[in-house]
């Protein structure tokens, strides 16, 4: 029986595709400035805005030293299969000004990024009401960007759309201890690092590195669970092979230093690093209920989305 007579939750998402764009662009702007360090290239004024990266120059006669590096980036993004990994190139690289370098996402690309992710969002979106439960959901990609879920039984869209609208994006990442918050907000940021807020106890928010070391894409498993010693709901995670090794490699060389386990641009826990941790395995703690606890651990089993549904 359909929504007109079980009753259910209807709901027509849009896909934050500009979200999508920024994301790329934000980590080409970390892998520019790491490319131009390596070769001593001197600049100023790098950063992306509205889908375009723009980067002086300091010195003119390496402004094509400049150029070839970034054109080495421009391909690695999605093949005509909408797969990451593709050798099409995805970048314009442009030079309006003398020394001034701005870098865009093609039209080609644009388009192949937004597809991506509509069909990625509605793979996970299924993902997750099948994880409720309800296998009976009518999930389908209406317009560009738009998605309509329609859940026969399931009368709390409320409850739907906290499940399924978060972003659920986890990763970790080192903290930055060379300066407090406060010092980061007075004009002192550190260079690849931000302020992100916190839900630890005793610490609003946190100064954090925004090189990612793991991501939450490398998980394969999360179940709700209570702590040991505590006795407080947690979440257990288990890494595929790459995403262990990853985390046993990271963990091995920061043995004494803090690390922040960021979930949608909060950071839930940062705990210090006592040892290697191996197996890759572990847990999340962050003052959960044991709803809480389990809802996060749907979500992470379910995978994250790759933009924000509005």
């Amino acid at each position: 029986l359909g929504l007109d007579l079980r009753g259910g939750s209807h709901l027509l998402l849009e896909v934050d595709v500009k979200a999508v764009v920024n994301e790329r662009m934000q980590s080409l702007t970390e892998e520019v400035r790491t490319a131009l360090r390596k070769e001593r290239i001197g600049y100023r004024r790098l950063g992306s805005r509205d889908g375009v990266l723009q980067v002086q120059i300091r010195e003119p006669g390496q402004v094509e030293s400049a150029r070839e590096r970034i054109r080495e980036m421009n391909g690695g993004g999605l093949d005509v299969l909408g797969i990451l990994g593709g050798s099409t190139p995805e970048l314009d690289i442009t030079t309006p000004e003398p020394q001034l370098i701005e870098v865009r996402l093609n039209e080609e690309a644009l388009a192949r990024r937004k597809t991506s992710a509509v069909q990625q969002s509605i793979e996970i979106v299924r993902r997750r009401i099948d994880e409720l439960g309800n296998r009976e959901s009518t999930i389908q990609r209406q317009g560009e960007d738009r998605i309509l879920v329609q859940v026969p039984g399931l009368d709390n869209p409320e409850r739907l759309k906290e499940m399924i609208g978060k972003t659920a994006k986890l990763s970790f990442r080192l903290l930055d201890q060379s300066l407090s918050p406060a010092e980061a907000r007075a004009g002192r940021m550190p260079i690849g690092a931000e302020i992100l807020p916190s839900d630890e106890e005793g610490a609003s928010e946190f100064v954090v590195r925004k090189q990612i070391l793991v991501s939450g894409e490398n998980l394969v498993d999360a179940q709700p669970s209570t702590d040991g010693q505590t006795n407080e709901p947690v979440v257990l995670f288990r890494f595929d092979a790459a995403g262990g090794k990853r985390f046993a490699d990271v963990t091995r060389v920061n043995i004494g230093k803090p690390f922040a386990i960021v979930l949608d641009g909060r950071v839930v826990s940062a705990p210090v690093i006592r040892s290697a941790i191996l197996g890759g395995s572990g847990q999340i703690s962050g003052n959960f209920t044991f709803q809480e606890a389990n809802d996060l651990a749907i979500l992470l089993r379910a995978g994250a989305l790759p933009a924000p549904l509005l």
